[in-house]
């Protein structure tokens, strides 16, 4: 994500190597890369235009003030600061205050309407304490309500469904009357969507918007179709005059154009984006965050947030003591491995570490290897998950066998946790040690492309 432009944008701070201050000159040679990134990045050229004469401006307006600081720093923090108001200056919260909330979801087919609503329920149950309802009103595509059922399933939360029934405003109508009856305070209500804007579909959204007079109607976009992206989200707000704009898979190759765009078309805020076919992969949209990893800064706010909701202190107490005896065991392990997971992909995560997104663009992060730690630990017996020690050449073997490695791999493991473990019970000798928390580097899966 983003990668293409933030090189660009690095290319074009260089220009300030050496320089002492910012002057016409060398702004001007800056604007130029930047521009032709943005644009690059499929960002409207207009848009680009308009973007680089206010950092121009802000720039030249600068040349005097602020001396202690470096000129390419000066123009850096300029640039963030004009990529976080293009993007909408401030996170923007969901409206809910109906009873029960109505949340309309509109979108394009395949742009991954479908998923986001159960990731919608699935946020809004376990991070806001929610009971939310799941409407099935896309009554035209095939297996669309099987789908919307399935993800119900797996976040444990009810779908209301009509086989049969073709009038999707008759199907959300008797929805809300059913959540008031459950007491559900959220009604989210996916509906169909096209493969292209026609009017037999805007009618029908219309119509919804009209009859359900929702708190929040979210527009979906697949961010990867870029500018095109936010040609549709104009066109669906002339009509239907959204309150917000839902970016799905990121995680794809994206250029960002999308992104850096559509407020700046729409005039309605970005409220949520979305990474990857897991339902716990939502996170609501921080411009100010988003500036500082297209500017390769990380964001490790949001990594601290994330780790933040697995953390469990009473575990992390009981890791600590298990640490400081040189106790901590293979099961200790893979309970932390098991928090780690819980909170994204592993390249996802470290991109929001300060540099890091960089230093790995060509690195291949193997999450299979994740999964065969995973059946190393399983294909032991429980007295060897608490006691390391007694792992021999004979039980390495049964190991290797059950979990489908080779004696290598797990010899490797073995020895990577035991240097591991050491470290951890050497740290607990530091001064401010404070135990818990996750675990530290090994190797589980990073080679070069």
């Amino acid at each position: 994500m983003f990668d293409s432009l933030s090189d660009r944008l690095e290319l074009a701070f260089k220009s300030f190597t050496g320089e002492r201050k910012l002057t016409e000159l060398n702004v001007a040679e800056s604007i130029k890369e930047i521009r032709r990134a943005l644009v690059s990045a499929d960002v409207n050229y207009a848009i680009a235009k308009q973007f680089t004469e206010r950092v121009k401006e802000k720039a030249l307006g600068t040349e005097n003030v602020l001396k202690a600081v470096k000129p390419g720093q000066l123009m850096v923090k300029i640039v963030q600061d004009e990529l976080t108001e293009l993007m909408g200056g401030q996170a923007a919260g969901i409206n809910l205050k109906g009873s029960p909330s109505v949340v309309l979801i509109a979108g394009l087919q395949g742009s991954g309407k479908t998923t986001f609503s159960g990731k919608l329920a699935n946020f809004l149950k376990n991070k806001k304490k929610k009971k939310p309802l799941l409407v099935a009103c896309d009554v035209y595509r095939p297996a669309a309500i099987d789908q919307i059922t399935v993800l119900g399933e797996q976040i444990g939360v009810p779908v209301y469904k009509e086989e049969g029934n073709k009038n999707p405003v008759e199907i959300a109508a008797k929805a809300i009357a059913y959540a008031q009856q459950n007491k559900h305070d959220v009604v989210i209500v996916d509906t169909a969507g096209r493969l292209a804007i026609d009017e037999e579909m805007m009618n029908e959204i219309s119509s919804l918007k009209e009859a359900l007079q929702p708190d929040e109607t979210l527009f979906v976009v697949d961010s990867m179709t870029g500018q095109d992206a936010v040609n549709t989200a104009k066109a669906f707000n002339d009509r239907l005059n959204f309150d917000g704009v839902v970016l799905t898979k990121l995680d794809g190759d994206t250029r960002g154009g999308a992104a850096l765009s559509i407020k700046y078309t729409v005039g309605k805020p970005i409220k949520f984006v979305s990474m990857g076919e897991k339902l716990d992969t939502l996170d609501v949209f921080h411009p100010e965050r988003m500036a500082q990893r297209i500017l390769g800064m990380g964001d490790i706010v949001s990594l601290v947030e994330k780790a933040q909701e697995q953390f469990d202190e009473e575990e992390a107490k009981r890791l600590e003591k298990k640490i400081r005896k040189n106790k901590f065991d293979f099961n200790d392990f893979l309970s932390q491995m098991r928090q780690i997971k819980k909170m994204g992909d592993m390249k996802s995560l470290i991109s929001m570490i300060p540099g890091m997104s960089k230093a790995l663009k060509d690195v291949e992060i193997d999450e299979r290897r994740l999964a065969h730690i995973e059946a190393m630990i399983y294909s032991m017996t429980p007295k060897e998950r608490e006691n390391p020690e007694v792992l021999n050449m004979s039980r390495k073997k049964r190991i290797a066998r059950g979990a489908g490695v080779s004696l290598d791999q797990v010899n490797m493991f073995i020895k990577q946790f035991d240097q591991m473990r050491k470290m951890m019970h050497k740290l607990t000798k530091t001064p401010g040690f404070g135990g818990g928390g996750a675990v530290p580097k090994m190797k589980p899966g990073f080679r070069r492309r």
